[in-house]
């Protein structure tokens, strides 16, 4: 990017609650049902029916308001933010304007060694609407109101990010984060968590912001820097060509890789937005506030420090156990059960575990290999019973089988050979058929010491232990 510019991004982020019915109705939340099957008379508007307000969505934004360190309204009421589109049945969304439950929070994001603030302005309560379809109407738009009334939080940032990987750097944050707290299961290709980012830019040393464009709906980390870095182009090209950027509402195109225009962007005063006269106020006590706060889980920076402190794990390793509460409640589990070092532990874990899993697209919640089963490996490991080698082997047959490591081991005749005798007698075998190598590891070519080591694991079919192979060949090559 040309350096005499520079980026302003906030985001909007909407995380659906992990309710099992809607904020305003006891219609199901549950992903894939056939469509309009999950929209009851409430979520449709009908003439009559009243909302009636699902505490748990209440309790949930509660719980991110403090997670992030955020101001919790007392007092905030909901409104209705009026427009007119096929997938909104009651021709409003009721959503909360001026007093909303989350106000002033913060979290911090790492990009490229520094940690930056990022302020959170506020984060809101509201219904999401249904889906317009166009696939497979042949010129013509379906309506999918299953989702209308979902409980939605919608997370305001501060437009404090100045590149898309600070953006996505945040993104990920509250992804983990909704996550860890377990409000929101964070599926992006299900639409459970997306965002609208805000972007603009200015001069170098300018102090007001730029026009800025909305682009809306992006499910995807990495959409979101495409997204991002292509608009920052698009806004430069356009002041530096004379032209000025409108306030519009923009869409993103992964197959072309560019925001087109939607709308002109709405200001507040568009949507009409006035009290619902069918809602209380919502009131937050402060008993509820301290039993909320007394209940949350350990965070993710906590955890992670405490990872490198209690298990003297590295920046990095600590970095990948604690990006899901799943995974590292399963190293902790590991290492408990095993009693090993930790640092043998977040190895598999993160090495063949994990490229397992990925292999499999499978989340850690999925594993075929319990942490118990997982546990007896790394022990068999570390009292030499197996060589890492081997337990590549019995790692395969753990995944494929539901027996653990010591009853592979004893089946598939898997154990280490330890036996210093039977090692010195393969090694004089292996010695005396190879004369010439001997000679010249012994006339100073050392690397045939590797030669000779594969030999001897070559016929102790890899169970030789491979401390005592090198003690005795060096012994013997003396």
């Amino acid at each position: 990017m040309n350096t005499q510019w520079e980026v302003v991004i906030g985001l909007e982020i909407h995380a659906q609650l992990a309710t099992k019915s809607k904020i305003f109705s006891g219609a199901a939340t549950a992903y894939g049902a056939e469509p309009n099957t999950q929209a009851c008379a409430v979520d449709l508007g009908f003439p009559g029916v009243l909302p009636v307000l699902n505490e748990d969505a209440v309790r949930k934004a509660v719980i991110f308001g403090m997670a992030i360190e955020a101001d919790i309204a007392p007092y905030s009421i909901f409104a209705r933010k009026n427009y007119f589109y096929p997938d909104l049945p009651k021709g409003y969304q009721i959503s909360q304007f001026e007093l909303p439950i989350v106000g002033n929070g913060h979290l911090n994001i790492e990009v490229e060694g520094e940690t930056k603030r990022i302020g959170v302005t506020r984060a809101h309560l509201e219904e999401d609407a249904g889906k317009s379809l166009h696939e497979n109407f042949h010129g013509s738009t379906g309506i999918d109101l299953n989702r209308a009334g979902t409980p939605l939080l919608e997370i305001v940032s501060e437009p404090d990010m100045r590149s898309a990987k600070e953006a996505v750097a945040y993104m990920r944050k509250i992804h983990d984060l909704v996550r860890y707290l377990k409000i929101c299961d964070g599926n992006m290709q299900e639409g459970s968590f997306r965002c609208d980012a805000n972007v603009s830019v200015r001069r170098k040393g300018q102090i007001e912001f730029g026009t800025r464009a909305e682009i809306k709906n992006i499910n995807s980390f990495k959409f979101v820097e495409k997204a991002i870095n292509h608009e920052v182009e698009r806004q430069i090209e356009v002041i530096e060509s004379g032209g000025k950027v409108v306030q519009e509402t923009r869409l993103y195109d992964s197959d072309k890789d560019e925001t087109r225009s939607m709308r002109s962007k709405e200001e507040a005063n568009d949507y009409r937005y006035f009290p619902d006269p069918d809602l209380l106020p919502v009131f937050v006590s402060d008993e509820l506030k301290a039993e909320i706060k007394a209940s949350l889980p350990e965070l993710p920076e906590a955890k992670k420090a405490r990872f490198k402190t209690d298990y003297n794990l590295n920046d990095e390793s600590a970095t990948i156990l604690t990006a899901s509460r799943e995974l590292a409640d399963y190293f902790e589990n590991v290492v408990k059960i095993s009693g090993c070092e930790s640092a043998i532990c977040a190895n598999w874990i993160t090495g063949e575990l994990s490229a397992a899993l990925n292999r499999a697209d499978l989340t850690i919640t999925a594993s075929p290999i319990e942490p118990t089963r997982l546990a007896g490996l790394v022990a068999r490991i570390a009292d030499d019973t197996i060589s890492g080698k081997i337990a590549k082997q019995v790692f395969e047959f753990l995944w494929n089988s539901s027996e653990s490591a010591d009853e592979i081991i004893e089946t598939q005749g898997l154990k280490q050979i330890t036996d210093t005798g039977a090692i010195e007698a393969i090694i004089e075998t292996i010695l005396a058929a190879n004369e010439k190598q001997v000679e010249q590891y012994r006339g100073g070519n050392e690397k045939m010491f590797g030669f000779f080591v594969g030999q001897v694991m070559k016929a102790m079919q890899g169970k030789g232990n491979p401390a005592e192979v090198n003690k005795i060949l060096k012994e013997k090559l003396a």
